[in-house]
């Protein structure tokens, strides 16, 4: 290859660098954008599912099974098991006795569950007449966990393109989601209330309450302290009924009334507040800790289950584990739990006192994200310890026979199905029971749904509510605004679950827990005084602050803004943790330090007086690959705030805000300078779905949200891999393109290489009266050419089984002559259907055939009477062709074989089928027009639709214009442009003024309108109309899947009327509303018809004489009234067969119906 001059010229060394650019302008502001790709390369989007994961693989099964090391058998105390090192291995699968190495998509493909062995090293006893001896074992298997796809024990974790390839994997696929039986299951986010956190809050009588739910290793309990008619109680699920606090107090060792009325404050209000609880806990003769202790032990549940009565008795064993559990209690030292009630009967007060102090439960910072890794690891320490119990079970059944065996081995005894099925089943029903920790949840998995990209995409960010959906309460529905940067504005369904599921934001991470030990020590060192040394009257001081570390009161601070900035320092400087919040409350006067995990947290660059620490020069490393996001952190450029630390900043959403200029007022310079943080890009707020609307600041709000819940359903590429899958129902776009105006986030998450939708040429005018209400007008030479053609994939699964008489099923070459010979065209030699056929209604696809009888041991070969045809037909709808894609032989668990069909179907757009826009603009086809009567322009460019411009101003949607405008001109130049939410100002969105300059440059009106002449008579239209490319969705919602009529057909046992559904072949129900309007119009014929003769009419014989039912009697020839013992005058008529079915089944509850009859 010969090089040009120029060429060489640019190959020297002078011209490798680029002047232009050296001389160029600094620019004050760093183009912060590189670092969003930077930052969801390491977190984001699925990572925080990945993370908790890797931290339960790493961290938390090492930790649960620390806790429950040793097991000693209860007959004998010196026999003993303990686990020393346990860790999980690669995924593999057991083959007769090797191990096989498996991955995702043969799991996917063979319906098995990615699992991976948990091996623990065990020491153990074992003994054989009598005498017992240690030993060691390594390697002992105890059960299977379902491995996370792209986790860091996962075969994908950080794999490139062709590797994946070779796997058979997307290398777009975001992972996240388990294998289970072959169905991809994502462990949705959950979301809860904190726990160890005071929450103040009221009842529906107004009473306030402050709750605590206590959380540790060992327990988990829930306290209450409430105030009733003045009083102040405690609820407690282990004592009988509410007691009052003083009497807590006192049992546990605070007992002088001075001390306790000091410790709540010595304001007149407060002390005025306790003074009725004082007096009633006087009244019940309650004076010192015994006294207390004794009340207490008569309240004391009498079923409570948990250790047995000990010498100290069950109150203070409740006081010291169950009451506040969190707080610990060394050496029955009760003084930091009594300062710990002090704080909850302060915050109380000031609630009383000012309705402000009330803690808002819809707040994003008194929320916790549970991730698939902690729920995992529930699920796991529940199931772990019942295999414990009942390997001690098994072990004491061995030991108590009185002659046993003479060996003994307690290894044996450990069985792994415990823990491998448990594990499989919830996480494939998605039913959480954990009744050792009160754990009642359904629906916690769900299939992910293949539909688009977008849509699996989308699933594994979702985040399910803790309520439940009939409540109709509004307050945590609404848009709160600490959501922001946090949970998506858009992304949510509408409906009954509208605001109660939502969506994460582009940059959020969710932490996970992180070591308490040395931030404690840490706080110490920053000069917090311990609780022992303070008493009671110093612990509301107005000139320090409280310090609470994960809700655990640890001290008193004399400074704490100092102590808080000192803590700021460490972490960007990374000697403490990245995800620590610091977080002074000047209300409540706390300082409050949070480590725990499931906070909501995102970056954000750190700014001095307003001025930004990223520089240019930072940016450019980034963009050489010297820099990683990492770095950036580790140099305290960036750090990551959560929604409680982000109210002690002050954010700028661009750094040309912050920067002071001269011309401007104090007030302004003064905030200015306060400025701590500036945004990376404003249009990180948005969601994943929500990032695919171009210039959605432009459109109403709820446009933006209809979108996002049609982005999931649109049709397109799923993956790279998705012919070789097979999903029970996949739709695919023959022809997807990528969007002509796209946004930076599209390019973030890959859409514009899985696209759902194409680009369709649209004038906005009214045509043919078949626009009306949305509808759209299609251009029938473009469906020709192949304009939102899809391809629906279906998969038909046939098992030949075997049955326990060692009979099996056998498939049969298929005759080629005789009566069936022409439902069975389609079938190979090997009685099953062969690829690439066309496929009809009620063809055979597989010739097979089943053994009559089953249940009988056999024992000679069967002969071939003893076979009946067990054929199975397609069933599909009328008129359609659809042909056999493929054919998979496997073989499932049960050893049966197993042959699954992938049946094709070609669909091209009819009336009918429904297609949006992105701006929530659905419409469906009204009408296919010829080409020649389509409207075209002076270029000869006929439109692909008509869309009629009434959608446009009621529903506001100027996004889509703009976008319009911007594709037209990115088609006529040539390049793409983009229209990301907010962009204008950081050049991520191309502004209207400058798309219509390009527009005039290239000959168009800078309106984007062009003249249009009439297809039908050629003349030019009257009025200039507004043409250009907009991107369209195909939905999944078409016409042939719903389009269902039936004459006659089957119907329901009990009540003899039609079947309801399209599946059953049901009839279309008449319904109430129906009925009224035919009453209206009067049509009393046309009633009876529907109600009864084409429903369910019946003929019942009624006596005249008592009214009740009687019936035909075929042996007497003549009716018979069952009643009246006789048959004389009774009636025939007809009736409704439900109606009969009612009046009987009054009958059964002693209600009689009589008919009164008269001659008609």
């Amino acid at each position: 290859m010969g090089l040009d001059q120029e060429d060489l010229d640019s190959t020297n060394d002078d011209n490798f660098i680029n002047k232009e650019k050296l001389s160029a302008p600094i620019k004050s502001t760093a183009d912060k954008f590189q670092l969003v790709p930077e930052f969801l390369k390491v977190r984001g989007l699925v990572k925080q599912h990945l993370d908790s994961f890797n931290y339960l693989i790493n961290v938390g099964i090492k930790k649960i099974v620390k806790a429950n090391c040793l097991i000693t058998s209860t007959a004998d105390p010196s026999i003993y098991l303990r686990f020393k090192a346990v860790r999980v291995g690669e995924p593999s699968i057991l083959n007769i006795n090797m191990a096989e190495q498996i991955n995702p998509h043969m799991c996917r493909l063979a319906d098995m569950t990615y699992a991976a062995p948990i091996h623990v090293n065990i020491e153990y006893v074992h003994g054989s007449h009598g005498e017992k001896q240690t030993s060691a074992k390594n390697n002992v298997l105890i059960g299977r966990m379902p491995i996370m796809l792209r986790s860091c024990r996962c075969v994908l974790n950080g794999k490139d393109e062709d590797e994946l390839a070779r796997l058979g994997e997307c290398p777009l696929d975001p992972g996240g989601y388990f294998v289970i039986k072959g169905t991809e299951k994502v462990l949705l986010i959950q979301e809860q209330l904190s726990k160890n956190r005071i929450i103040i809050d009221s009842d529906k009588k107004g009473n306030i309450n402050a709750s605590v739910t206590s959380s540790t290793e060992m327990t988990k309990s829930k306290t209450v302290i409430q105030m009733e008619k003045e009083r102040i109680y405690l609820f407690l699920h282990q004592f009988v009924k509410k007691i009052p606090i003083i009497i807590v107090l006192k049992a546990m060792g605070m007992e002088s009334d001075q001390e306790i009325v000091q410790m709540v404050g010595r304001d007149p209000r407060f002390s005025a507040s306790l003074l009725p609880s004082i007096e009633e806990c006087v009244s019940e003769g309650v004076n010192t800790q015994k006294q207390a202790l004794d009340y207490l032990e008569a309240k004391v549940k009498k079923t409570s289950y948990g250790p047995p009565l000990q010498k100290d008795g069950r109150a203070l064993y409740i006081l010291r584990d169950l009451f506040l559990a969190h707080v610990p209690v060394r050496d029955n030292n009760f003084r930091q739990k009594c300062f710990y009630v002090g704080v909850m009967l302060r915050r109380m007060i000031e609630a009383m006192l000012n309705k402000d102090a009330m803690d808002d439960k819809d707040y994003v910072g008194n929320k916790r994200l549970e991730l698939s890794g902690q729920l995992i690891s529930l699920l796991f320490e529940d199931l772990f310890k019942t295999m414990i119990t009942e390997a001690i079970k098994k072990v004491d059944v061995i030991l108590t026979k009185q002659n046993r065996a003479s060996r003994f081995d307690f290894s044996q005894c450990l069985s792994g199905d415990i823990i491998s099925l448990g594990l499989e089943r919830t996480l494939s029903t998605g039913n959480f029971d954990i009744k050792r920790f009160r754990m009642h949840r359904k629906g916690m998995t769900q299939v992910l749904t293949r539909l688009s990209f977008i849509g699996s995409l989308g699933f594994i960010t979702k985040i399910s509510p803790q309520f439940e959906k009939s409540r109709k309460v509004s307050g945590p529905r609404s848009l709160q605004p600490s959501q922001w940067g946090m949970l998506c504005p858009c992304d949510t369904p509408e409906g009954e679950s509208c605001g109660l599921v939502k969506n994460l934001a582009l940059m959020t991470h969710v932490t996970t827990d992180e070591e308490e030990g040395p931030l404690v020590a840490m706080c110490y060192k920053l000069g917090v005084t311990d609780l022992e040394v303070l008493s009671a009257e110093e612990l509301h001081t107005p000139d320090s602050f409280l310090v609470i570390l994960n809700g655990l009161i640890l001290g008193k601070h004399r400074r704490p803004q100092y102590f808080a900035n000192s803590l700021r320092r460490l972490r960007r400087a990374g000697k403490i943790g990245e995800f620590v919040s610091v977080f002074t409350n000047e209300k409540q006067h706390c300082v409050y330090v949070a480590s725990d995990g499931g906070r909501v947290c995102r970056p954000l660059v750190i700014a001095d007086k307003g001025i930004s620490r990223v520089k240019q020069h930072h940016m450019k490393e980034l963009q050489d690959g010297v820099r990683t996001f990492d770095d950036f952190i580790r140099d305290g450029l960036i750090e990551y705030l959560d929604v409680n630390e982000e109210n002690n900043a002050l954010i700028a959403l661009y750094e040309s805000d912050a920067t002071t200029e001269l011309d401007e007022g104090g007030e302004a310079a003064k905030i200015r300078a306060d400025t701590t943080h500036i945004e990376i890009e404003p249009f990180t707020i948005l969601g994943v779905v929500a990032g695919l609307i171009p210039y959605p600041h432009h459109n109403q709000s709820p446009r933006n949200t209809y979108q996002c819940a049609m982005g999931k359903q649109a049709m397109g590429n799923i993956a790279y891999n998705q012919l070789n899958r097979m999903d029970t129902l996949l739709y695919l776009l023959v022809y997807p393109q990528r969007p002509l105006l796209t946004t930076r986030t599209i390019e973030l998450v890959g859409y514009d290489k899985l696209g759902a939708g194409q680009n369709a040429t649209v004038a906005v005018m009214s045509y043919s009266g078949y626009d009306i209400e949305d509808a759209i007008v299609m251009n029938k030479s473009s469906l020709d050419r192949g304009f939102g053609r899809c391809i629906v994939m279906k998969k038909i699964v046939a098992t030949s089984q075997k049955y326990d008489n060692n009979t099996q099923d056998r498939i049969l070459r298929p005759q080629r002559t005789g009566p069936d010979a022409e439902k069975m065209q389609i079938l190979d030699n090997d009685g099953i259907a062969s690829p690439g056929e066309i496929i009809r209604p009620n063809d055979v696809y597989i010739n097979k055939q089943s053994p009559v009888d089953t249940k009988n041991k056999m024992t000679t070969q069967l002969s071939d009477s003893q076979y009946r045809p067990a054929r199975e037909y397609f069933k599909g709808p009328e008129g359609e062709t659809q042909v056999v894609d493929r054919v998979a032989l496997c073989s499932n668990k049960h050893d049966h074989l197993c042959i699954k069909y992938i049946i094709r179907h070609t669909r091209r757009p009819e009336l009918g089928d429904k297609f949006s826009s992105r701006h929530g603009q659905k419409g469906v086809c009204g009408t296919i027009i010829q080409q020649e009567d389509f409207p075209f322009s002076e270029l000869g460019i006929c439109p692909d639709l008509i869309m009629n411009p009434h959608g446009f101003p009621s529903r506001m949607t100027v996004g889509k214009m703009i976008e319009l405008l911007g594709s037209k001109a990115g088609v006529s130049c040539g390049r793409f442009h983009y229209g990301s939410a907010f962009g204008e100002r950081g050049g991520h969105a191309d502004k209207v003024e400058t798309i219509s300059a390009t527009l005039v440059n290239k000959g168009f009106s800078y309106s984007g309108k062009d003249l249009l002449y009439s297809g039908i008579s050629g003349e030019p239209l009257q009025a200039y109309i507004f043409m250009g490319p907009i991107y369209y969705q195909k939905l999944k919602h078409m016409v042939l899947d719903k389009m269902h009529a039936r004459g006659s057909g089957p119907r329901v046992m009990m009540t003899r009327q039609p079947t309801e559904g399209k599946s059953k072949n049901g009839g279309l129900r008449v319904g109430e509303m129906e009925r009224d309007c035919l009453i209206a119009y009067g049509a009393s014929m046309l009633i009876y018809e529907r109600l009864m003769v084409s429903s369910d009419p019946f003929e019942v014989q009624v006596c005249r004489a008592c009214g009740l039912l009687g019936y035909y009697s075929y042996k007497l020839k003549k009716a018979f009234c069952s009643t009246c013992k006789n048959g004389d005058n009774i009636a025939t008529m007809k009736l409704p067969y439900a109606c009969k079915l009612l009046f009987q089944e009054l009958q059964s509850m002693n209600v009689v119906p009589r008919l009164k009859l008269i001659e008609a």
